[in-house]
């Protein structure tokens, strides 16, 4: 096969260090005798459970079940309902959830989701 000309530069990368992969098309790669593969997201993909990509999210369940909250630009907010976990479908940045003294209770790095324990005030967003 071909190996594309706008191939991701990581998946170059992986394919220079481990010998026998196979190049699927520009964003995967599969290494057949070690049952490997890797998959870089598109911006599509991005999304962290039911919530969407580019957003913030807060449920009042945990494992980011329950009711949700979403925002889709970057700020301090007051979800208005408990909240038990939260989720940042964003590609960089983090989300917090807080609690009314500022204590941060629960972290969702960029494209991940954290369970919150405690009484959350506000969820801030931070690009």
């Amino acid at each position: 096969m071909t190996v594309p000309e706008d191939l991701h530069p990581d998946i170059a990368a992986a394919l220079e260090e481990v010998p026998g992969g196979v190049v699927i098309d520009a964003t995967h790669a599969h290494w057949p005798e070690l049952g490997m593969t890797m998959d870089i997201p598109t911006e599509e993909e991005r999304a962290v459970g039911s919530c969407a990509t580019g957003n913030v999210c807060a449920f009042n369940g945990t494992g980011l079940s329950g009711a949700r909250v979403s925002w889709s630009t970057c700020g301090t907010y007051a979800p208005g309902m408990t909240v038990r976990s939260i989720a940042n479908a964003r590609s960089a940045g983090y989300a917090q959830a807080r609690s009314s003294s500022g204590s941060v209770l629960a972290t969702a790095i960029a494209g991940s989701w954290a369970n919150v324990s405690g009484t959350v005030s506000d969820v801030r967003c931070v690009p």
